[in-house]
């Protein structure tokens, strides 16, 4: 690997793309640099009273706290983080009155494991911490630090904030006049989901115990409440408005007897209420014991919220569908709230309690399945209004504390996410935070990706996006098949509302630029068609099925007219990085060369099956599962891996373990494969500093060109594709 050959190949190859530049007349003419210069924006939060709202823009690796208000919601820059750090701003929360904004900066809270610990990709011999913070919504002064925690919750009163330390609660003043968090109380296990009352005098939280947890009450001075404590899972504490009640979700302790792996098993669950004094409790709705009526793995899980109208309301996939309803807060039937085929996720609940508003893959009389838009629901009634048809990608809907404005982040095919807002009342939408997108930023030159819809060889229909570009001269091209990751994801007709995907999507744009056909594709196990699409038997370790939707993928760009089949690529990262290196490995003959970002390759070692136990009793398909684990793992097909291949893998990963690629390429040695490598020393799955980001972007593109690319007539120094 990495030979003096290889490496001098490289340098010969760069030189002759510097030249090619000048003779691109017709061709790209910006850089991965410019087109993943945009401002990511998420964290949107408003004021629970007021018009304020606040959210986090990562600027080039410059992360910041933007906030802004009536009449203009112009954005206005709060801190300033001037340096590409890699610390993440999470937990972004307003004060009841508007006056502080509070957050958390450190950590890579997207990983599976490890979260709340520090991320050090600058090498610091002084790393930054995990750490708590508040700002004057008005500015003038420097951010104050509350103290090192996780998960803070403002106190209705706005003095006060509550947060996570060390798996136990912690407070301090909002305006950062203490020296020091105090310890509000501890307990046995590990505490979570703070929730102050709404008069303020009591703090709900979560206390995960291992086999079980329980909803806890604390009242300074006073013993803890435990609510309806049992042997079982309770979480996701919600106070009702008159601040006398918690409802929340109960799902089974652990333990049990040995289930089997391959057969896909029912999670219970169901809704709960409890006397915040007395601690007594009643079940008031029952999911259904069925797969689709299992706890629901979308984004925000159950999105429990007590409602007003005396309503509790949640999400359920029981029809097929994420979906929100509504149960009576005393008990009784479920109502759906927002039927149709479409899903709902990123739900929150007006300040008056009287509506859910969220997005979702829905248009005003179709399924606008590839896109997103903001959409209104009631409580208390069955319908949706969608708020933002279109064109466009609306995401992260709130609204404002005086409930008289929508704000949400707006994106088209040419534009990223930023700040947007509407009349709740109606009326057109203004993009508020236009200015805030760099004037380099390539707007003209992005092409506006295609829907293409093809079915797999057994028979599942899949969905994806066609980047090209128009007139870019006669003659067969490269193409490019990009696999997502997640694997619950969905890529976008339009710029994407989460930070891993946006940047996938600015790649592909990039690629497209540069005379590739780039195929993204939307295979199995993802989200926005469906519960079957999302679950299916035999996907991931149990069959890896979804690895059909790629082929086909492959297959179907294969027999385009504009697309020479010889030259024909892959790429993806974490779970698309699995996929990528099974295409591979299965089928060199069609895929020419892959870049393997951050994948996974054996499903044995990762920890989505576990088929050890040391119980008397064991697991009825143990043998079988560790079998299918192993056959639906690239590691199973290493001797037929032909074609070159890009491995990039960060050494800090918290979800895909750094093993998985030291180990794939053990496997490899001895093998005619061409190999390259790229470690990102001590950052994270998710490249935390943009510098790194960019480096990987630039490694993907370079190999890409380089393997797929007829060289110029006359060169020398550059193999055809698939030359060893």
């Amino acid at each position: 690997m990495n030979a003096p050959r290889d490496i001098i190949a490289r340098m010969k190859y760069r030189l002759l793309l510097m030249i090619s530049v000048a003779r691109l007349a017709a061709g790209q003419t910006f850089t991965l640099e410019q087109v993943t210069s945009y401002p990511y924006q998420n964290e949107l939060v408003a004021a629970p009273t007021g018009s304020r709202i606040a959210w986090a823009a990562n600027e080039r690796g410059k992360r910041n706290i933007y906030v802004a208000e009536k009449p203009a919601f112009t954005p206005r820059r709060l801190t300033n983080y001037t340096e590409d750090e890699g610390q993440e701003l999470t937990s972004v929360a307003l004060s009841h009155d508007g006056r502080y904004v509070v957050y958390v900066r450190g950590g890579d809270h997207g990983s599976n494991f490890e979260p709340g610990l520090p991320v050090n990709p600058t090498f610091s011999a002084t790393p930054t911490k995990v750490q708590v913070w508040s700002v004057a919504f008005g500015g003038g002064e420097a951010p104050k630090l509350l103290g090192d925690g996780d998960h803070p919750e403002i106190s209705p009163n706005g003095s006060m904030v509550a947060f996570v330390r060390g798996g136990q609660a912690f407070s301090a003043p909002i305006d950062g006049s203490s020296n020091a968090a105090k310890a509000m109380f501890t307990t046995r296990g590990t505490v979570g989901e703070l929730q102050w009352s709404p008069e303020g005098n009591a703090l709900a939280f979560t206390a995960n115990r291992g086999d079980h947890s329980f909803i806890g009450v604390y009242r300074e001075g006073k013993p803890m409440t435990w609510i309806g404590a049992a042997f079982m899972r309770d979480h996701s504490p919600q106070w009702s408005p008159d601040g006398k009640s918690i409802a929340f979700v109960r799902t089974p302790g652990a333990g049990g007897s040995p289930k089997p792996l391959l057969e896909p098993q029912i999670t219970r669950w169901s809704i709960w209420t409890g006397d915040a004094g007395s601690g007594s409790a009643k079940k008031v709705w029952d999911a259904p014991a069925t797969l689709r009526g299992s706890v629901p793995a979308s984004q925000g899980g159950t999105n429990l919220h007590w409602a007003a109208a005396g309503r509790i309301v949640f999400l359920s996939y029981q029809d097929g569908w994420p979906h929100m309803y509504s149960v009576p807060e005393n008990g009784g039937e479920a109502l759906l709230l927002t039927p149709g085929p479409y899903m709902a996720e990123q739900v929150s609940l007006t300040p008056d309690g009287k509506w859910l508003l969220f997005q979702a893959n829905a248009g005003p009389d179709k399924l606008d399945v590839d896109r997103r838009h903001v959409v209104r629901a009631a409580v208390d009634k069955q319908g949706i209004e969608v708020l933002t048809p279109g064109d466009g990608i609306e995401t992260s809907p709130v609204m404002t504390g005086d409930c008289t404005t929508i704000a949400f982040l707006s994106a088209t095919v040419t534009r990223p996410a930023t700040l947007a807002i509407k009349p709740a009342s109606g009326g057109t939408m203004t993009v508020a935070g236009a200015s805030m997108v760099p004037s380099d930023m390539p707007w003209n030159q992005l092409v506006t990706p295609k829907q293409v819809i093809y079915k797999a060889s057994d028979g599942v229909t899949v969905h994806g996006q066609l980047f090209e570009t128009a007139g870019s001269g006669s003659g067969k091209k490269p193409a490019i098949l990009f696999v997502h990751g997640g694997p619950m994801r969905q890529m976008l007709l339009g710029w994407h509302y989460g930070d891993y995907y946006a940047n996938s999507y600015a790649v592909n744009q990039y690629l497209a630029s540069r005379g590739f056909v780039v195929l993204s594709v939307n295979y199995r196990l993802g989200i926005g068609y469906g519960y079957d699409f999302q679950k299916p038997r035999d996907g991931g370790a149990a069959g890896a099925s979804e690895y059909l939707d790629v082929k086909a993928g492959g297959e179907w760009l294969s027999h385009q007219p504009q697309v020479d089949p010889s030259r024909i690529g892959v790429y993806g990262g974490s779970y698309g990085g699995f996929l990528t290196a099974m295409a591979l490995a299965k089928d060199s003959r069609l895929f020419a060369a892959g870049v393997d970002v951050h994948g996974v390759h054996d499903w044995t070692a990762q920890g989505r099956v576990n088929t050890n136990s040391d119980r008397y009793e064991k697991i009825p398909d143990a043998e079988k599962a560790g079998a299918t684990a192993f056959k639906s793992s690239p590691i199973a097909y290493v001797s037929g891996w032909k074609s070159p291949v890009l491995f990039i893998h960060g050494d800090d990963d918290r979800n895909v373990r750094f093993n998985q690629t030291v180990d794939l390429l053990r496997r490899l040695e001895g093998t005619p494969v061409k190999i390259e490598t790229r470690v990102i020393v001590d950052d994270t799955h998710h490249f935390m500093r943009h510098a790194n980001q960019l480096t990987v972007d630039e490694l993907i593109a370079e190999f890409m060109e380089r393997q797929l690319k007829v060289a110029p007539k006359g060169s020398s120094g550059v193999s055809a594709p698939g030359t060893r």
